[in-house]
């Protein structure tokens, strides 16, 4: 069974590890995916044209917040695991949105040729 102060020390030291993290999420910020991508069966040229550049500067927005993260584990403020979980929560929803814009685009491009 364990101690009750054990069971204290635990709790607490969970409770800094988050913390800790949440403050150094804070310090590199994730930008926010674009809101829409237009659809490309119903889209313009230039709807189309402003949401790839929309999606490039998301991209390198991306790319600055996992600089950002490697920076701060360098600085041993993030954990190697907690690096790697925020890194990959990030690479997944840039694929997620860069996979949805393909998606329009071929269907933009299946009906305009």
């Amino acid at each position: 069974m364990k101690s009750p102060k054990r069971i204290l020390a635990l709790a607490a030291l969970s409770a800094a590890c988050t913390l800790s993290l949440q403050a150094h999420a804070d310090q590199c910020r994730l930008p926010p995916a674009p809101s829409k991508i237009p659809d490309g069966s119903t889209a313009s040229q230039q709807e189309m044209v402003t949401a790839m550049e929309t999606i490039k500067q998301y991209n390198g927005d991306v790319q600055t917040y996992l600089k950002c993260l490697d920076f701060e584990a360098r600085q041993n403020q993030l954990s190697p695991g907690d690096q790697a979980t925020l890194h990959n929560a990030a690479v997944d929803q840039l694929t997620k949105v860069a996979d949805e814009f393909n998606e329009q685009v071929r269907t933009f491009k299946s009906k305009h040729g």
